[in-house]
């Protein structure tokens, strides 16, 4: 009797899959397209819209090729991928790409933020970064000049095309020739020794025509500079002489444009008392402090909150010049000693809960220590927050 086997029937083949990686993201992602159950060891296409893309299978019918989403996709995007007749599909989400996070402007709240910048006016780099880590442009932008450089047009220029207002500070001494340079000394200025030079730039400024603040012989209450009393032969009183002479030359030439910006270092146990430095209402039209956080990063200092540095010169401005705008001209914070983002955080709530306090101007450089609001990913972050809070 013939015995009949019967053999099992063999297994369905499986059917072919699609699978994306990632399956959703904006226009223009790359995607890895990978397959299972086509035909094996052959080419075949992966067709998105009217884009395709070649690969080769193994001899077992799988393959993985990269494949980018085109950049005018929307939607449901249908991917598919055929070796002759064997085809399959996935299904590819194209999300709308985030907004573009708004340029930096200048703003214009009540408390204005300037910046001095190593380079100075002409060093636009600089001044992008600055816009770029704080996330406005500053209104104000602050350089440096001595009794020997020329007005400083082309940087002015620079300035105003920035939409800003130039601070222009004035030093009555040479660069590097340290603190006893009886050249400069207060008496001859006011002796009219430089009426010359003091009437070009005044003619120049005059000329420019537009708003500039000038700050003249800043820092006058401490000891570091051949213009404060006290050093280099200068005695009480020959301040105010000085800076009223300067004034009234300048003034002679016509340059109603010109703010005149009275800056002191904010007081300290030994400084000049400001009530003798004052040149009066008639001769100031902006008061200003000089502040720093030093923090521990020299042998003297220690860490010292915005409120504890700035108050009480604020207070002695307040006094001395009741009515006039206050600006903060020079201010930045170490690193070393605290935390810097609470301080940068601290320092623009306080001074914009001023009324009378204008602006404030960053010194952004790496000098004595790293002033720069960049000078941590956390400094930066709360400085640029503690702007945008003060616009809210």
């Amino acid at each position: 009797m013939a015995v009949s086997v019967i053999q099992p029937a063999s297994a369905a083949a499986a059917p072919p899959q699609v699978s994306l990686n990632p399956t959703s993201g904006p226009a223009g992602s790359a995607v890895t397209v990978t397959g299972t159950g086509f035909k094996a060891s052959t080419t075949g296409t992966v067709i998105v819209g009217s884009t395709t893309f070649a690969f080769q299978t193994t001899s077992a019918g799988a393959f993985s090729t990269g494949i980018t989403i085109p950049a005018a996709a929307a939607g449901n995007l249908t991917i598919t991928a055929k070796t002759s007749s064997i085809k399959a599909s996935a299904t590819f989400v194209v999300q709308a790409a985030p907004a573009p996070a708004p340029a930096p402007a200048i703003s214009s709240a009540a408390l204005r933020f300037g910046a001095a910048t190593p380079g100075g006016p002409l060093a636009s780099s600089e001044l992008d970064e600055v816009a770029t880590v704080s996330g406005e442009i500053p209104s104000i932008v602050m350089s440096y000049k001595d009794f020997l450089q020329a007005p400083p047009i082309t940087e002015l220029d620079a300035v105003r095309s920035r939409g800003a207002t130039p601070l222009v500070t004035w030093e009555p001494w040479a660069w590097g020739g340290g603190v006893s340079q009886p050249a400069y000394s207060l008496d001859r200025i006011t002796a009219g020794d430089f009426d010359g030079y003091i009437s070009q730039w005044g003619q120049s400024l005059a000329a420019w025509g537009k708003p500039v603040m000038l700050r003249f012989a800043h820092e006058m209450n401490g000891n570091w500079y051949p213009w404060a009393e006290g050093v280099n032969g200068n005695q009480a009183g020959d301040y105010v002489a000085a800076w009223r002479h300067v004034h009234d030359v300048v003034a002679a030439t016509g340059a109603v444009n010109v703010q005149w910006v009275w800056s002191p270092n904010v007081p300290y146990l030994g400084s000049t008392d400001l009530a003798g430095l004052y040149p009066g209402p008639g001769y100031a039209d902006i008061v200003a402090l000089d502040g720093y956080n030093w923090g521990t990063s020299q042998t003297w200092s220690s860490w010292v909150s915005p409120v504890d540095l700035l108050g009480p010169g604020i207070s002695q401005l307040r006094a001395l010049a009741p009515g006039k705008p206050v600006l903060i001209a020079e201010t930045a914070s170490s690193e070393l000693g605290g935390s810097k983002a609470a301080w940068n955080t601290d320092l623009v709530s306080y001074l914009a809960a001023q009324q009378d306090v204008m602006g404030f101007v960053w010194f952004h450089m790496q000098k004595e220590t790293d002033w720069r609001i960049n000078s941590s990913d956390s400094s930066a972050s709360a400085f640029k927050s503690a702007l945008l809070a003060r616009r809210s």
